[in-house]
Parts: structure tokens; C-alpha cells; sequence
């Protein structure tokens, strides 16, 4: 731990409960209101238009924690239906920009439907539907975003046949003209539909991109409770870019959002050899697992149960208890070693010093072992370092 007397850097704050948790009325005010009016993380395609409306009708009927999912996940679905309708007509009237708007902000919608992760049918559904309006949406920008179901071939059998990911080339990539990619390793709850956010910048830059989310989440079919799962997933799709021709294998990206940093992480050390760089933008590493981290990690920054969300995420299958008790032993990369191995690949870490989600102490444990990696920690930001970080991660690239 970076503070002196074996405390984490933000020790004082972790029993803080933050405002948010109070109700939705606090959580709309202090968080989401404000992250909508300016377009940032969770509302990515559209701005407070969507929500007010919506958020006025969950603060009358006074939700609060601990929600009931199916009555919160049914407060979007009518509006996020009603813009996809409304994309779909602008579509058929020949209006592509106007329909690409309505498809990208229904996808918003239900995102916010489902998030910080599917619990039921609604959500479900919400997840299906945002990946089909994104792509559409995406596609009539300009933006050719694909689905591919890549053979695992490294998988287990349990772990099926296919890794979906989505891909997204420049015009002119081929052949005689192979370009590089960011390979997006998705986070806890911002999947392929919201990672895709940043396609059209790097598609400006000559890049391509590559997505795909991490163990448990999403549609990935990497065992969640296999800690070595994200090493089969990648050999399988990395093996599946190396025969694209139109790709330059010598330049491979990682670029890792939240829990996909630990990931980008992990993958910096198996698959040295395999990635010109990676990013581990907001990641964990060892002590984002210490019970004494995530014994009040509810009252925190996430909107609601993190450490559910975690369990379920890591394998636990809810059991918070469990998640808590035994997820250090089976995922700390410095417990298995991972950190002490001595080839790594070119990795930048990226975080708030101020991040209550994963402590800034993972970034400066993996600065102190393995070989030299680069850093760039913004202080006093939270999780992942806030809209700044962003420009760090593009100036690599370019």
C-alpha cells in the first residue's frame, strides 16, 4: 500500500458512504444528471433529453437501494423502444444522419436498462437490442463496426465454439496495406456497444479496433471463475487477427477500460510477445481484492452493489461472502505470480489517485515488480482518472 502504516492512499475515505446511495433522487442529482448534461460515462450517445423525463417518474415513485431490478429495468424500455421506432423511420425516409442519432441514443437507453449488469429478462433483452441499434447506428456514420464469432480454438469445451467480438477497419486496410488496431478489452459493465464510443476517433487516426469483454460479462464464454479463461480467450482471437491479412500483427494495442485493465495486465505478461504495447486504463491488480478494500466498496462510487456486480462478474455467482473471502487467493496477480514474471510487454497504467473502485496502490504495486512499465496517475481524479486519462490513451496511439 502507498501510505504510510500499511494504508491504502484513500484509507480515510473507504467507509465514506457516498450521497448517491440514498436514493435515486441523490444518484440522478449528484451523478448521473450532471454526467448526462455533459455526455460522459454512463451516458455516451446521447445527454439528459432521454433521462429527465424518466428520472422525474423513479424519483416520484421514490426508488432507492436496494433496487428492484425488473420495475428499474422497465423504466427505459418504452423510450428506448420509442427512439429505435424512430430511427428505423428516418432510415426508410432516407434521413441516415438523423437515423444514426435515434439508433445510438435508443442504444443509450438501454444500456442504462441493463446496467451495471444483466439481471433478468429485461435486461437482457435491453443488452440484445442496444447491440443491434449500435451497430446500425454506427454504420450509417461511416463507422463499418462488424460482428464476428471467432473460433476458440484455444477454449475449453465448456467454454463453446465462438468468441463474439466486434471489428472495425479504416478504408484502404488490405493486404498490401495491413494497419494497426487497438484490441478494446471491455470493462465490468461498458461493453462491446459502449466501447465502440471511441471506434470513429480511431478510424480518423488510420486504426483499427478490435472488442471483445472480459470473463462474465457480456457475451464473452471465458469461465468467470478460471482465472487462466482470459488467456485461452485471447491466444483464440489474437490467432484469428494473425490471419487477417488487412491487420499489421506487429502492431497490436491493448487497451483495457476499468476491470479489462486488469486483464490488459495480465495479458501484458502472458502475452508478451504478442502486443506492441497495452494500456491498463483504471485496472486492478492485488489489493482491489483485500477484504479490507471491499468491505464497505457499497457505499462507494458504483450506483449501487458493487461487490454483487463483482461476484457475479469473478465466478461467485452472488455470494458476496465468498467473492470477498476467496477471490484474492484465485485472481491476485501477485499472488500467482503473474507480477514477478520477467517478461512483460510495453505497458502504461492509467488511474486517479483518488479511485475508490480500485485503489491507485494496484498501479504502484505493478510498478514495483516485473520489468519497467510507464505510468501516468492523475491526481486527485477517481476511477480511471476522468476525462483526461482519455487524451493519454489517444496520444499513445497517435
Amino acid at each position: 500500500m502507498t501510505a504510510p502504516g500499511g494504508k491504502y492512499h484513500i484509507h480515510d475515505q473507504l467507509d465514506v458512504k457516498q450521497p448517491h446511495h440514498e436514493s435515486f433522487a441523490h444518484l440522478w442529482k449528484t451523478r448521473w444528471e450532471p454526467a448526462a448534461d455533459d455526455i460522459t460515462y454512463p451516458f455516451l450517445y446521447t445527454d439528459t433529453r432521454d433521462f429527465k423525463e424518466i428520472a422525474e417518474e423513479m424519483i416520484r415513485r421514490d426508488f432507492k437501494e436496494p433496487y428492484e431490478w425488473n420495475a428499474f429495468a422497465s423504466m427505459f424500455e418504452p423510450h428506448a423502444s420509442g427512439l429505435y421506432d424512430k430511427a428505423e423511420s428516418a432510415e426508410m425516409a432516407g434521413e441516415p444522419e438523423e437515423a444514426s442519432e435515434y439508433y445510438l441514443r435508443a442504444a443509450s437507453v438501454w444500456f442504462i436498462s441493463r446496467y451495471p449488469a444483466i439481471r433478468n429478462d429485461i435486461q437482457r433483452n435491453a443488452w440484445e437490442r442496444s447491440k443491434v441499434s449500435v451497430l446500425k447506428g454506427l454504420r450509417l456514420r461511416g463507422i463499418d463496426m462488424q460482428e464476428v464469432l471467432v473460433p476458440h480454438e484455444q477454449g475449453l469445451e465448456c467454454e463453446g465454439k465462438h468468441i463474439p467480438i466486434w471489428i472495425c477497419l479504416p478504408d484502404g486496410a488490405s493486404k498490401d496495406n495491413p494497419v494497426p488496431i487497438v484490441f478494446g478489452m471491455c470493462g465490468l459493465d461498458a461493453w462491446r456497444p459502449e466501447m465502440s464510443r471511441f471506434a470513429g476517433v480511431l478510424q480518423a487516426c488510420g486504426l483499427g479496433m478490435v472488442i471483445a469483454e472480459i470473463p462474465g460479462t457480456g457475451d464473452s464464454p471465458a469461465l468467470a471463475d478460471d482465472p487462466k479463461s482470459p488467456d485461452r480467450q485471447w491466444s483464440s482471437v489474437l490467432d484469428w487477427i494473425e490471419q487477417n491479412e488487412s491487420i499489421d500483427i506487429n502492431r497490436v494495442v491493448g487497451w483495457g477500460i476499468s476491470t479489462g485493465g486488469y486483464y490488459a495486465t495480465r495479458a501484458a505478461y502472458t502475452h508478451h510477445d504478442r502486443f506492441l504495447g497495452l494500456v491498463s486504463h483504471g485496472g486492478a491488480a492485488h489489493h482491489a481484492f483485500d477484504s479490507k478494500w471491499l468491505e464497505n466498496i457499497d457505499y462507494r462510487d458504483n450506483m449501487d452493489s458493487a461487490s454483487e456486480a463483482f461476484s457475479w462478474k469473478w465466478g461467485f455467482r452472488g455470494d458476496t461472502g465468498r467473492f470477498v473471502g476467496e477471490a484474492g487467493d484465485r485472481f491476485s496477480l501477485l499472488k500467482d505470480g503473474t507480477l514477478d514474471r520477467t517478461e512483460c510487454a510495453r505497458l502504461l497504467l492509467v488511474n486517479g489517485t483518488d479511485d475508490s473502485i480500485f485503489p491507485i496502490d494496484d498501479l504502484y504495486l505493478c510498478l514495483e515488480h516485473g520489468p519497467p512499465k510507464e505510468a501516468r496517475v492523475f491526481r486527485g481524479q477517481g476511477h480511471m482518472g476522468g476525462k483526461a486519462s482519455y487524451g493519454t490513451f489517444m496520444g499513445l496511439q497517435a
